[in-house]
């Protein structure tokens, strides 16, 4: 049986707790030097390998990475709204993971990226899209920047502002 990181394990009692008492849980008392700062997070959930919630921010919105994990795993597991809410039943079936972000950087061409490197965000006015790097079936930048205009609404032939950002991903 493999071994959750803390963040991971974080994300699963803070899902756990919402589920079980309807309010977020408190930040823990000692935290780990990983979840002391400030950064931006995903938290992702896949049942039997497919996604079944992910939501986060690209920039940290919280005192510390661990709040910022706590509010961002009851978000992926409760408020995606491509998947109805999770249930306390099938928690133990997820399989949870959280990306830290690093800050994004502006770049002007799609050579300075690598979809397993970096993730992408693209901006157009007030429209943004994500995608985190090292994705199932996102082999190439144009791919990867494609998917994020779409997530964002932003037409294809549109011009866009784009970003890049690494991660540290625990499992």
């Amino acid at each position: 049986m493999n071994r959750e990181s803390a963040p991971a394990v974080l994300a699963r009692q803070s899902l756990a707790y919402y589920l079980q008492h309807g309010r977020l849980m408190d930040r823990p008392a000692v935290l780990p030097v990983m979840l002391q700062g400030q950064a931006g997070a995903f938290v992702s959930l896949k049942k039997r390998g497919q996604l079944r919630g992910c939501i986060g921010t690209y920039a940290p919105t919280q005192p510390t990475i661990a709040e910022e994990i706590i509010r961002n795993a009851v978000s992926a597991g409760t408020e995606d709204p491509r998947f109805k809410p999770v249930s306390l039943a099938e928690l133990a079936e997820l399989e949870i993971s959280v990306d830290t972000l690093a800050a994004p950087e502006a770049i002007n061409s799609l050579d300075k990226l690598d979809p397993r490197k970096y993730g992408v965000i693209v901006r157009r006015g007030r429209r943004s899209g994500l995608l985190l790097p090292d994705l199932e079936d996102v082999d190439t930048a144009e791919q990867q920047v494609a998917i994020a205009m779409e997530k964002a609404g932003i037409a294809p032939d549109q011009e866009i502002d784009l970003y890049r950002f690494t991660v540290t991903r625990y499992k």
